[in-house]
């Protein structure tokens, strides 16, 4: 793969044989960001667990304290008052049928989260197989598919993301941007990993968390040592 010489003189400054105090790491990923526009920070964390097997699953959702940076658009499927009450929270998308035919006729994506009230699912059920491969359908497990919907969209303006894993037991999230500063993105970074740590599958045997890398948008990553106490 090609870099350019931005990325390169910034892959200098890190030690690609060490594993890096989380702190010190996430100073060292602001310090080599060198885009001219707010890179996003996103962690890379790989669990010792088998995502092939149901019990050793790893997903959830928690509100970053210091937000994205990014305020997510939100498309809510509920009806009468909790379609009003979704409104009012800040929803940028409330509908139902009306969404559906508008995602499957026009091939419409703009939005970043879908939320559900529990009897909309058999509406947003038909929608499967469009929004399941790009990792937008709505989960109990993940607060999107609530009674509250007010809440959950409030939650999700706030900085709420959601982890998972994917094919390669790897978790991908974002946890701010480069203008947060190393401290931001500490107590962001440390409520995360406490998040996946608490849970662990009871099934997951041997070391949990395998690596962890810190990475801006379009700057080199940074291992570091998840295992260290937060």
């Amino acid at each position: 793969m090609f870099r350019g010489k931005k990325y390169k003189d910034s892959a200098k400054q890190i030690d690609r044989g060490t594993l890096y105090d989380p702190k010190e790491g996430l100073e060292l990923v602001c310090k080599t960001a060198s885009a001219k526009f707010d890179e996003t920070v996103e962690l890379h964390v790989k669990l010792g667990v088998d995502s092939r097997h149901a019990d050793q699953q790893v997903r959830g959702a928690i509100v970053l304290p210091n937000g994205t940076g990014k305020t997510a658009r939100v498309l809510v499927f509920a009806k009468g008052d909790k379609a009003d009450a979704a409104r009012e929270a800040g929803a940028d998308f409330v509908g139902d049928m009306d969404m559906v035919e508008k995602i499957q006729k026009e091939n419409w994506f703009d939005f970043d989260v879908v939320v559900a009230s529990p009897d909309m699912m058999g509406v947003v059920g038909r929608l499967g197989k469009l929004l399941g491969p790009k990792g937008l359908m709505p989960s109990p497990k993940a607060g999107t598919v609530t009674p509250d919907v007010a809440k959950a969209v409030k939650e999700v303006k706030a900085g709420k993301v959601e982890y998972r894993l994917d094919k390669t037991n790897i978790i991908h999230c974002p946890i701010g941007k480069v203008s947060f500063g190393a401290d931001k993105l500490y107590e962001n970074y440390s409520a995360l990993i406490g998040a996946i740590i608490k849970a662990k599958p009871a099934a997951a045997k041997g070391q949990y968390i395998k690596s962890c890398v810190a990475a801006a948008t379009m700057g080199p990553g940074v291992k570091m040592n998840a295992n260290k106490q937060i």
